[in-house]
């Protein structure tokens, strides 16, 4: 990095915490994040940012230098968090660490790449490929990755890498571990638990299928998983549960062990549609695998992310597989990364917390890797 780099990056250190303050307030639940888009659009045109939009899928978009049909880079951060409060979030400095719910996935990550924005239209870079920025929306939960399908699909054709800043400094992602995710619904005639005993139960039958769906052999081909995350159903304790559903996925790195899962997951459903009982399903979000991707490319890719994190750090990065907004170039044959900027703790909770004192390394690492496709 240049010295003036460096410097922008230390001048603005209290910037960037203040951001990832204000930012951290903002509730932002996956599909649900208007609030959030309108402030990053309004920080961007106040730092000169021109064109900025918000697209469909309520993603902040900022493309510089895409004029024509030229190649593109994208650049992407996700706006949402996991969880689903509309109203301000607690955000608080304590001990060197700013706590928060979301804090470090991924609003200090987005932090990173809105400074490091800010930094470009500072300097009036000009880009050697048009770069699509991008805060995007609908990464996290059944969000289904709506906002990094919609970016690379209007930009289809076009985009010769991608990368996303999601997660903790240390780790980078090139291996997209897919996964399918559907809500099951069980409906019988329920009844009165003395008089009518004996009618069907949807909860005996919606745990006679989840005991069945776990008596599946995993395939070895590649690291594939299951699990039944929440189930519902009844309305009290003297009533013969007329309806019981429950949240079914499963994950890998491989098509042919995903359509293997999809296969038994179907032969059960049938199973019990064949006794006569009425079963529904419905696709709650499907995320896919790495396919086409030119390997060669790929690996030189990965390398030179992850050398300029252990260079900044000075501590070793791990190539990762893992679920992200990459999972979306990657199944479409595009060079993809996902690497964090921050060190932080307890993600998923409301009491996730980031070390203020890995920012400027978070920092130094999404700039250089921004100023790789600015002269």
């Amino acid at each position: 990095m240049t010295e003036g780099q460096l410097a922008y990056i230390k001048e603005h250190m209290q910037e960037n915490i203040d951001l990832l303050a204000a930012l951290g307030r903002i509730p932002a639940p996956p599909g649900r994040e208007d609030k959030r888009a309108a402030f990053i659009k309004q920080w961007l045109e106040a730092a000169g940012a021109k064109g900025v939009y918000i697209d469909d899928a309520k993603n902040v978009i900022y493309p510089v230098g895409c004029e024509g049909g030229g190649p593109v880079v994208v650049i992407m951060a996700h706006m949402d968090i996991v969880f689903p409060d509309t109203q301000e979030l607690p955000v608080y400095i304590e001990n060197g660490k700013i706590y928060g719910p979301g804090i470090g996935d991924d609003t200090a990550n987005l932090v990173q790449l809105l400074m490091s924005i800010k930094y470009v239209i500072s300097q009036k870079l000009h880009p050697s490929c048009g770069v699509v920025f991008a805060a995007n929306s609908c990464e996290e939960g059944l969000g289904n990755l709506k906002g990094s399908r919609a970016v690379t699909e209007a930009y289809k054709g076009r985009i010769k890498e991608f990368i996303s800043f999601d997660g903790y400094v240390g780790y980078v992602t090139n291996r997209a571990v897919g996964s399918h995710r559907y809500k099951v619904t069980v409906k019988t005639q329920g009844g009165h638990s003395f008089v009518d005993f004996g009618n069907a139960n949807a909860i005996y039958y919606l745990s006679s299928m989840i005991q069945m769906l776990y008596k599946k052999q995993v395939p070895k081909e590649a690291k594939t998983t299951y699990n039944v995350g929440t189930i519902q159903g009844g309305s009290t304790v003297n009533a013969i549960a007329e309806e019981a559903s429950m949240l079914y996925e499963f994950r890998s790195e491989s098509y042919t062990c995903l359509r293997e899962m999809e296969d038994f997951f179907n032969a059960v459903i049938a199973a019990y549609v064949k006794m006569g009982i009425d079963v529904s399903v419905e696709v709650k979000g499907i995320r896919p695998c790495a396919m086409g991707v030119y390997e060669k490319r790929l690996e030189q890719f990965t390398m030179e992310n992850k050398a300029l994190v252990e260079a900044v750090t000075g501590r070793p990065c791990q190539v990762v597989s893992n679920s992200t907004d990459a999972n979306i170039p990657l199944s479409m044959g595009i060079p993809a990364n996902t690497l964090g900027t921050v060190q932080g703790g307890l993600p998923h909770t409301r009491e996730e917390w980031v070390d203020l004192d890995s920012i400027e390394d978070g920092f130094k690492i999404a700039m250089g890797i921004i100023m790789r496709y600015f002269s």
